[in-house]
């Protein structure tokens, strides 16, 4: 990865953008993008689309979801205490002793999540959201509200950190990922001869039900969507790879087999995949992808997907894993996959 793509991708990790607050991540998408598509749109949803091609026949939608897990503050007690509860599926077992970052009215707000001393028996063995507060240092709730409003989103204030290997470790890595490479493939076929219509859409509050999926489909009306999420990587203590699978870091990318999924899609896929000697692995969806896959699937007449997924350690914790390299991978396969489109394939099963 070269340093312009990193810096882009830690810019967009260290840009908060729970569900529901997605405007400021999506501006700097589109500031990036810009520089490579031959157009840009946004629509009610939210999304922003970077468009290569856009007279082609065959329309091709690169989906990755841009907002992450988060909180929501539901009230102010009269101390000037802080309660919230969960935007996504965001664990409260997890937060307390961390420090948050609240999107306020006048900006943004440090604090911690509050932590009863072990010395005055600690947390109590079964704690809910509610049992939870965040503590910015305010002396009462007069002083609170000035700055704080029931409404205003928070996230977890981390920072990406770089581990051994070419790993790095982050919040958000579900599925900023995913955002940044839909936006790497715009980058690589910038220039280039291609043969379909290329709509990267940045994509808006999948974690909250695959909302914005659905604006960017019914509105580009795609031929094929290859949408790009993050799986469980299982490659680490204490996952049952006999219930979950072998998923691992540097495996290569995941591709999903299943109903939700297009076999003739997949089918280019692994011959892509075959064409630069990139090995994959498999992980089943029977039913459901649990992506903008299932969304996206069922808008206008019906649109044929295909998921392109990235393997992930501690999926929406603060200290998420991947590997630089293979978000590479992910972004030189799909790359591939669309170089060989003629523009003339079809996606009907039975044709």
């Amino acid at each position: 990865m070269d340093k312009n793509s990193k810096e882009f991708l830690y810019e967009l990790l260290n840009t908060p953008s729970p569900s529901g607050y997605e405007k400021d991540i999506q501006k700097k998408w589109m500031n990036y993008t810009k520089k490579y598509a031959d157009k840009i749109e946004t629509d009610i949803g939210g999304n922003a689309i970077a468009i290569l091609n856009p007279k082609a026949k065959m329309k091709v939608l690169l989906a990755g979801h841009c907002d992450e897990i988060g909180f929501i503050i539901n009230r102010i007690d009269d101390n000037g205490f802080i309660f919230f509860g969960p935007v996504g599926g965001i664990s409260h077992k997890i937060a307390p002793g961390l420090k948050i970052e609240i999107l306020g009215r006048n900006g943004k707000l440090p604090g911690i999540v509050g932590v009863n001393a072990e010395h005055h028996g600690g947390l109590k063995e079964n704690f809910e959201y509610e049992d939870l507060y965040i503590d910015c240092g305010f002396k009462d709730k007069k002083e609170a509200d000035r700055a704080v409003q029931t409404g205003d989103f928070a996230v977890y204030k981390t920072e990406p950190m770089e581990l051994f290997n070419g790993r790095i470790s982050s919040k958000g890595l579900d599925d900023k990922t995913g955002c940044f490479i839909v936006a790497e493939v715009i980058r690589r076929l910038s220039g280039k001869k291609i043969n379909v219509g290329v709509y990267s859409a940045s994509t808006t509050s999948e974690e909250i039900g695959l909302q914005g999926a659905y604006f960017a489909a019914a509105g580009t009306n795609p031929s094929l969507a290859l949408v790009c999420d993050v799986t469980w990587a299982t490659d680490y203590p204490g996952v049952n790879t006999s219930k979950y699978g072998e998923y691992k870091i540097e495996g290569g990318p995941v591709l999903a087999k299943g109903s939700p999924i297009n076999t003739k899609i997949n089918e280019l896929l692994l011959k892509a995949a075959g064409k630069i000697k990139m090995k994959v692995q498999i992980e089943l969806t029977p039913k459901i992808t649990g992506t903008d896959a299932d969304r996206i699937r069922f808008t206008n007449r019906g649109v044929p997907v295909a998921l392109v997924s990235l393997p992930l350690r501690y999926m929406h914790s603060p200290v998420e894993t991947v590997s630089l390299k293979e978000i590479d991978k992910v972004i030189e396969l799909i790359t591939e996959f669309i170089k060989g489109l003629t523009g003339k394939e079809n996606f009907k099963p039975l044709e």
